[in-house]
């Protein structure tokens, strides 16, 4: 396959699954809010911080409000990680592709593309939830149509890493601001308030109801288990990395346990990690901490992976 191809596949899955995290990532702030009945300002800020983009932010912005946070990563056509840059930059990919993709592919994407654009237009900040499920179903349509017309092949390997790399990270992310939420009000830490915000983070990775199935209570240590550690939730980050690993393999043609490009290794070295790490572990170390070197290490898993399979090579 040509490098140009798979990476484009790779990024096209990439960016849809960050649309359907960002939304994802606003829509908890939406439902804490509600859920508390009270107006934190502080809550806003923690979403932009864990983007790495809040020096960027404050010069566009200022002030991080509601509806400057919620249009930043939302509708913002200037900052390339909003919802609608995201799916842009996958319909301007997909479309590079046609060829390669199914026809029920291009037409979910474009059509996604043009919902979130109407939106962008005429969403009134009220409807927003509505808006975000609806994100969330249309990014789902597109894995389950790519999944159900696309041959199981080497391109399908590729998009299928991409997703899965991108959301062990943005679960990663959503996981990380609860600590900055509390980093400023720690007064809140075992009040009704404090549970009111477990269950929403559950909520926005779609993770309360599977669970409750488990635990009868609501336990942040439980919680940071199931959402890193948990190898049969399909948005944990170690479910993630187990599976992404599987494709790579696939795709480089190695046996499980063997590697032969950096790429694997990298992979690899992160996912055995989380095989034999205990949440106690993670807990003593410092959650936040643990969660920051795991972005830091997914962002190095990337690179690998676009140096090794798309990086283009001078020849001398």
């Amino acid at each position: 396959m040509l490098s140009r191809v798979a990476d484009s596949i790779y990024w096209l899955n990439r960016y849809v699954e960050r649309a359907e995290n960002i939304a994802r990532f606003v829509d908890v702030n939406l439902n804490l809010l509600l859920d508390a009945s009270v107006v934190m300002t502080q809550q806003w800020a923690p979403l932009v911080m864990t983007t790495g983009d809040l020096d960027l932010f404050k010069q566009r912005y200022g002030e991080p409000t509601a509806e400057n946070v919620t249009h930043f990563l939302t509708f913002d056509q200037q900052y390339s990680n909003s919802i609608l840059s995201c799916l842009r930059a996958a319909r301007e990919n997909a479309r590079s592709i046609r060829e390669i993709i199914s026809s029920e592919m291009w037409e979910q994407v474009n059509t996604f593309y043009l919902m979130v654009k109407e939106a962008s237009q005429t969403q009134p900040i009220a409807q927003l939830p509505s808006f975000f499920a609806e994100v969330k179903m249309a990014s789902h349509l597109f894995a389950g149509v790519t999944d159900a017309t696309m041959s199981h092949n080497e391109g399908w390997h590729f998009g299928r890493l991409g997703r899965l790399i991108e959301r062990a990270d943005k679960t990663a992310r959503i996981l990380d601001v609860k600590y900055y939420i509390l980093l400023p009000a720690v007064n809140y830490v075992g009040t009704a308030l404090d549970e009111l915000q477990w269950i929403a983070l559950l909520k926005s990775t779609s993770g309360y109801e599977m669970y409750r199935k488990r635990q009868r209570r609501i336990s942040p240590t439980d919680i940071a288990k199931f959402l890193i550690l948990d190898r049969e939730f399909p948005r944990s980050i170690q479910f993630c990395l187990v599976q992404a690993e599987q494709s790579l393999h696939q795709i480089s043609g190695t046996s499980p346990g063997t590697w032969e490009n950096t790429a694997e290794r990298t992979l690899g070295k992160l996912r055995a990690e989380l095989d034999y790490i205990m949440i106690e572990e993670i807990i003593q170390k410092g959650l936040h901490e643990f969660l920051d070197h795991l972005q830091t290490e997914l962002n190095h898993v990337g690179e690998q992976v676009s140096k090794t399979f798309f990086a283009l090579e001078v020849i001398k």
